[in-house]
């Protein structure tokens, strides 16, 4: 007896040592993010955050939001500086954890002249192509052989005006935005390309790998129920778990 209750001491000192932060769930999720118009803007609002905030906070979880660019909200991650970093393509960057579920979909457009004739996804590789530094399209893009990143999106119609590139690749609210801002938006064509899904990419430490699983468990259930469909209406922007 006398053995059993010094063990049951001992086990009660152990367990006092154990950081509160190891015993209960995490309240906060810190993310990191680009700044996409209506997506997720630095003021907190816009498609992405809202569905963040459908997943996480019905389970005690706020989010905290940083505005960086892509590239320096993944290197955010991979320091542990954040819990995870926003709009990934899956298995992007290889020391960080993608959960089984996407949060959205990425609509990827080829933006040319619209004198050029329109890519396809066959064609596309044997144009001199452009995009952000860092989104690493010719991962995802078949047959890729010439690319230009960009540091900033501000120039790239001039560069499509003066030959400078044949086709800008990103997403399709990104494209809409480059031609609303165009003297003559009828110089553009808009051609769709692929369709991309987007992940939340985790820091690899117990404390992201928690955040990770609750995230897959909470989109098991708003997929299922349909609860993220009125946020996609709400943006005009179409669901991307239509077959669910």
């Amino acid at each position: 007896m006398a053995l059993r209750g010094l063990a049951v001491m001992i086990l009660a000192m152990l367990c006092s040592w154990v950081p509160a932060s190891d015993l209960t769930p995490p309240s906060v999720i810190h993310l990191a993010s680009e700044e996409w118009e209506d997506y997720t803007a630095a003021d907190g609002h816009g498609l992405a955050w809202d569905v963040l905030r459908a997943v996480f906070e019905p389970a005690g979880v706020k989010l905290d939001i940083r505005t960086e660019p892509y590239t320096r909200s993944i290197g955010l991650a991979q320091r542990d500086e954040v819990d995870a970093c926003v709009g990934g393509y899956r298995d992007e960057v290889s020391d960080l954890l993608y959960p089984k579920w996407n949060y959205d979909t990425d609509h990827v457009y080829a933006l040319g002249l619209a004198s050029n004739p329109a890519p396809t996804l066959d064609t596309l590789g044997s144009y001199r192509l452009a995009w952000v530094r860092g989104y690493q399209y010719q991962l995802y893009l078949p047959n890729v052989r010439h690319y230009n990143e960009v540091i900033r999106r501000t120039g790239i119609l001039s560069m499509l005006i003066h030959n400078r590139a044949d086709y800008y690749i990103d997403a399709l609210t990104e494209v809409d935005y480059l031609v609303s801002r165009a003297k003559d938006p009828s110089q553009f064509r808009r051609t769709h390309v692929a369709e991309l899904p987007l992940y939340l990419c985790f820091a690899d430490n117990p404390k992201a790998r928690g955040l990770m699983a609750l995230f897959d468990q909470r989109m098991d259930v708003l997929v299922k129920s349909g609860q993220l469909k009125p946020i996609f209406a709400k943006w005009k922007q179409p669901y991307p778990f239509a077959s669910n």
